[in-house]
């Protein structure tokens, strides 16, 4: 398993397809591990965060928003892209403030996603919060989502029959489980970065 040479493409040249607000496509030459070239495109991208945020009673924050490449409203854990030289705990916490008006008293990093690894190299830092208070939202111009609570059970109800489609909140969903489950451990901070001394979600 360690020894991945037959597999590796090497770069060799770039072209730049298209650089617009958002996307970034790129086309690159390579070589394959039997000598012969071939190309790649794909969509390159700064990364991204997820936050499971867990209430007091243990209902978890949760998003409705209308996106326009599937011409659906989704259901969603809170999220958002990286700003340049963004730290990734930084963007969660600006994130959950911005689209839903909580800020957390704890935070953790449970792990990172690869949502679409056959086109983009993007990927979603998971963070869980707890101990959330509310404030004011504060969106971006022409962002409109609706904000709402739903026990897990509820959420898992909702990925089971496909009313749930969006893969970070699959995956979200998931970690859910095994953290409440005591499966996976969690390893909680303050606001300020110290260590919390529980690590349980519930």
């Amino acid at each position: 398993m360690n020894d991945d040479n037959h597999l590796i493409e090497t770069p060799l040249s770039r072209t730049e397809l298209l650089r617009g607000h958002f996307l970034h496509v790129v086309r690159d030459t390579v070589r394959l591990p039997g000598g012969a070239e071939a190309t790649r495109e794909y969509v390159l991208h700064p990364g991204a965060v997820m936050v499971i945020a867990l209430l007091d009673d243990g209902r978890v924050v949760l998003e409705r928003q209308f996106r326009h490449p599937m011409q659906a409203v989704m259901i969603e854990f809170p999220a958002g892209k990286l700003d340049e030289g963004e730290d990734s705990w930084v963007c969660a916490q600006r994130e959950l403030l911005e689209e839903t008006g909580y800020s957390a008293r704890e935070w953790a990093f449970a792990g990172r996603l690869a949502p679409t690894v056959a086109y983009s190299d993007e990927t979603i830092d998971i963070w869980f919060a707890r101990g959330l208070t509310l404030g004011e939202r504060q969106l971006d111009d022409g962002e409109l989502l609706d904000v709402f609570t739903a026990t897990p059970a509820e959420l898992r109800a909702w990925c089971f029959s496909g009313q749930v489609i969006d893969c970070k909140t699959l995956i979200g969903s998931m970690w859910m489980q095994n953290v409440q489950a005591g499966e996976w451990t969690l390893q909680w901070k303050d606001a300020a970065g110290s260590p919390s001394a529980g690590q349980s979600v519930a």
